[in-house]
């Protein structure tokens, strides 16, 4: 039976991992790579406050996304399914939004684990998604 494995992917070092993981241990699967843009507010048109983007950053912010998923698909083998979909928010946020709304069986995230000493081991926007996320997360750090 075919899942649909859900990929968060900005082009780290932890996210290459993830992939990676994710095409050895999933490969007769679905997997959807996401990433996520920052926030834009609509209001954020007439004036530019921070922590939001204009339109013009926030087509390039897609333009950018689409960029780095278009170079991670390069990397999936040929016999793994993968399609991409782009998401705005707060990544920990917009994860486990984009889960809820499309139902994977399995998420496989990538961490750093740079943060404070409380989310060392997992890094914030992994630990979001393993705390919020009602299907199983698989975390994945880079070997560099």
């Amino acid at each position: 039976m075919t899942t649909h494995v859900l990929v968060p992917y900005d082009g780290s070092s932890a996210a290459r991992a993830a992939l990676e993981y994710a095409c050895d241990r999933f490969s007769d699967d679905e997997l959807t790579l996401l990433y996520v843009m920052e926030p834009m507010a609509d209001y954020s048109r007439h004036r530019s406050f921070p922590g939001y983007r204009t339109e013009d950053q926030h087509s390039n912010e897609r333009d950018k996304g689409e960029h780095v998923l278009e170079s991670a698909l390069e990397t999936v083998p040929d016999d793994v399914s993968a399609t991409t979909a782009l998401a705005a928010g707060e990544p920990g946020d917009a994860i486990v939004r984009y889960a809820d709304e499309n139902a994977p069986s399995h998420v496989v995230i990538g961490s750093h684990g740079r943060d404070s000493v409380a989310r060392y081991l997992l890094g914030s926007v992994a630990e979001t998604v393993v705390r919020r996320s009602v299907v199983p997360v698989t975390v994945v750090r880079p070997t560099e």
